[in-house]
């Protein structure tokens, strides 16, 4: 159905640049996000970020599944789907969704007492 076809870097960037008037950046990703070490980057750069991961999901197989500090946490659960505890509440969630959701609220709750108390601190 689709016939295979060289991919030459040169003839892309070429193409794109005639066609949208903007050349593409092929290493701007990682430049830009570290990607080549996304662990050592968040380990050094990242804060008051919660990686949630529903395993039933395609996409955590890419995803962060494990935590890199003590603010960059991964949360997994075994019937979890891709964004599934960000939507509304509904009476009919699963006791795991509703566990799950506590314990992401829990942890932001810790992340906002500490940010007021640096506050404070910075203001004596």
């Amino acid at each position: 159905m689709l016939p295979s076809s060289p991919f030459v870097l040169e003839e892309f960037i070429e193409d794109c640049t005639d066609y949208y008037g903007v050349p593409p950046r092929p290493h701007w990703v990682t430049t830009y996000y570290g990607g080549h070490d996304i662990k050592l980057i968040l380990h050094r750069f990242a804060s008051n970020i919660i990686f949630s991961n529903g395993l039933r999901d395609p996409y955590s197989s890419g995803g962060v599944l494990e935590n890199i500090s003590n603010s960059v946490l991964a949360i997994s659960t075994t019937n979890g789907s891709h964004c599934l505890d960000i939507l509304q509440a509904k009476e009919t969630d699963p006791d795991w969704l509703i566990k799950q959701r506590k314990i992401e609220v829990a942890i932001i709750k810790r992340w906002i007492v500490r940010s007021y108390i640096d506050l404070k601190a910075l203001k004596k």
